[in-house]
């Protein structure tokens, strides 16, 4: 197989959660950097359907409050837990970034097209992160069902997660997966 620094990082790129950040401060010119890769991402007609919503800093703070208080009213009262409220607060206040991941339906092409679009750019942000020592993951809470009027999201658009970063120092690791060979199949 051939080997070079994109696929070793296509290969070695892990989800790398809160408890294994660091206090260093994600910076706004690396975030710009892993923006910039977001925004090269392959789209059909030029759509460019992905958004990002930013929050470092007091913005984390902010965040957390929202999730807390959107888990607190929408989670129905057998539910819902003081510990999971604290929790959906302390995942933004523990990262040194999060960035909203917002699809922008055009109305161009199907609404499978800009989803998967905007799954690239997350990927590419993912890898330009990893491949600058800053780790992440794509967090998906059904809370972002919910958060649309915080983020002052348009009509046409819908949030699909939270990408929450921050230095690392983890070890890489080997990719735990099942072999290509059971994936493909030759029409040769």
């Amino acid at each position: 197989m051939h080997q070079n620094e994109i696929l070793k990082n296509i290969q070695f790129r892990r989800a790398v959660f809160q408890a294994n950040y660091t206090d260093q401060e994600v910076s706004r010119e690396d975030l710009l950097t892993i923006l910039e890769a977001a925004n090269a991402a392959p789209t059909h007609k030029r759509t460019q359907p992905w958004r990002f919503v930013v929050f470092r800093n007091e913005g984390l703070v902010r965040l957390g409050d929202e999730l807390a208080r959107i888990y607190k009213t929408v989670t129905p009262s057998e539910k819902y837990t003081e510990l999971t409220e604290q929790n959906m607060s302390k995942k933004a206040t523990q990262s040194k970034a999060a960035v909203a991941i917002i699809v922008n339906y055009t109305g161009d092409v199907p609404e499978w097209e800009e989803l998967a679009a905007t799954a690239c750019a997350v990927e590419n942000m993912w890898l330009a992160a990893a491949s600058i020592g800053i780790g992440g993951y794509w967090a998906t809470p059904g809370l972002i069902n919910h958060i649309g009027p915080f983020l002052n999201l348009e009509e046409n658009q819908r949030c699909i997660g939270f990408f929450y970063m921050g230095h690392h120092e983890s070890e890489p690791r080997e990719p735990v997966r099942s072999p290509i060979e059971d994936k493909i199949r030759w029409e040769e």
